[in-house]
C-alpha cells in the first residue's frame, strides 16, 4: 500500500514539473473576480475577499492556496436598495449588480499556491472597464499585470531513487542538484486579460492568465511551467423559482492544453438572498457540497467541501475551502 502511495506521488510531482496549473477554486460562482479579471469591478463598492483552499486532508505537504483579492469602481457610489430588501427574520440581502452605466475598476490579487515542494506566489494589479450594452446588460474588458514567484523548498522534498515494481521515470541525484543549483528561485512577469459579459441575473465571461509563460531548466533539459495558455470559460443565471427561491445554475470550463479539459457543473438554491447551499461535479475529479451567506450589511462568508473522485481519495480525507468577505460602501 505505501508503494502505491509513493508512486502517485511521484506522478504528481513530475507533472506539476512539466505542466503546473492554475489554482483549483471550488467557490467561483460568487467571486468570478478569482478566475476573470473582467469582474473586477461589478459592484458599486469596495469588495475584499480573502480565503484558503486546502485539498488532499491527510497528505503531508499537499495543495493549499491561500488568497486575497480586492476590486472598486473609480468612483464607488452606494448601491441603492429597495427598503424590503432588509428582512425581518435576516441580514441584508445580496447586492445589486448594477448596469447601463460606463465605469472604470481598478482591483488586486495576491495568491500563495504551494504543491509539495514547489510554492508560487503572485501580486497582480488589475484595471477592468464597464461599457453599458443596452441598460441591462455591461460588458467588461480587465487586464491583469503582475510578478510571480517560482521557488522550490528543497526541505519539504523527497527524492525517491528506486522502488520496487515501479518502472517510470526517475529522478537522478545529478538533475535534482542542478535545479537546486539553478532553477530554486525564478521570477516572471505575470499578464493576464478577460471578458465578462453580465446583467442583474446572468454572467458570461471567457479569460486567459500566465499570457507569458515561465520557462524552467531541469537539468540537461528545458520545460515550460506553463506549457501553454491557459483559458477559462465561465457562466451562470439566476431562476426566480418563488418569492423566496432563487436557482442558480453554473459552469467553469479550463482550458489547458494538452491537459483534458476540466469542468465544473454547479447547482445552487439561494433562500431570501442571503442564504445560500449548493453541490458542484468536477468532471472525473470531484463532488463539492458548499454553503454560504451574509453575516450582514458587510460580511459574508462560504464554505466548501471536496469530496475526491481520482485514485488518490483512498488516502486523503477530502479538501476544505474558506472565504470571507468584507463590502465596504455599501
Amino acid at each position: 500500500m505505501k508503494r502505491i502511495f509513493l508512486g502517485g506521488l511521484f506522478y504528481f510531482i513530475t507533472g506539476f514539473i512539466f505542466g503546473q496549473q492554475l489554482p483549483q477554486y471550488s467557490q467561483y460562482q460568487r467571486n468570478t473576480f478569482m478566475v476573470n479579471p473582467g469582474a473586477a469591478g461589478i459592484y458599486d463598492f469596495v469588495d475584499l475577499t480573502i480565503g484558503g483552499r486546502f485539498q488532499w486532508a491527510g497528505f503531508e505537504n499537499a495543495p493549499t492556496t491561500t488568497y486575497a483579492y480586492g476590486s472598486s469602481v473609480l468612483k464607488a457610489n452606494k448601491v441603492r436598495y429597495n427598503p424590503s430588501l432588509r428582512t425581518s427574520q435576516g441580514p441584508i440581502r445580496n447586492p445589486e449588480i448594477k448596469t447601463g452605466k460606463l465605469k472604470h475598476a481598478i482591483g488586486g490579487q495576491v495568491v500563495l499556491d504551494q504543491y509539495g515542494a514547489f510554492r508560487k506566489l503572485n501580486f497582480s494589479g488589475v484595471y477592468a472597464v464597464h461599457v453599458p450594452v443596452t441598460k441591462k446588460f455591461n460588458l467588461s474588458l480587465g487586464t491583469k499585470v503582475g510578478l510571480s514567484n517560482n521557488s522550490f523548498i528543497k526541505e519539504r522534498a523527497t527524492v525517491l531513487t528506486q522502488m520496487a515494481g515501479y518502472s517510470g521515470p526517475t529522478l537522478v541525484d545529478n538533475e535534482y542538484d542542478q535545479y537546486i543549483l539553478n532553477q530554486g528561485n525564478m521570477n516572471f512577469l505575470d499578464i493576464g486579460a478577460g471578458l465578462y459579459f453580465y446583467s442583474k441575473n446572468a454572467f458570461v465571461g471567457v479569460s486567459s492568465d500566465q499570457l507569458t509563460r515561465d520557462m524552467v531548466s531541469f537539468g540537461s533539459s528545458s520545460a515550460n511551467f506553463d506549457p501553454n495558455l491557459h483559458f477559462m470559460v465561465t457562466g451562470g443565471y439566476k431562476f426566480p423559482i418563488s418569492e423566496n427561491l432563487t436557482l442558480m445554475p453554473s459552469v467553469l470550463a479550463k482550458i489547458m492544453s494538452p491537459a483534458p479539459i476540466s469542468i465544473d457543473g454547479t447547482l445552487q438554491l439561494e433562500y431570501k438572498e442571503w442564504l445560500w447551499t449548493g453541490i458542484s461535479y468536477r468532471h472525473t475529479d470531484a463532488v463539492v457540497l458548499m454553503v454560504g451567506g451574509n453575516f450582514s450589511e458587510r460580511f459574508k462568508f462560504g464554505y466548501s467541501f471536496d469530496l475526491s473522485l481520482s485514485q488518490f481519495n483512498k488516502y486523503t480525507a477530502g479538501g476544505h475551502e474558506i472565504i470571507l468577505g468584507l463590502m465596504l460602501g455599501r
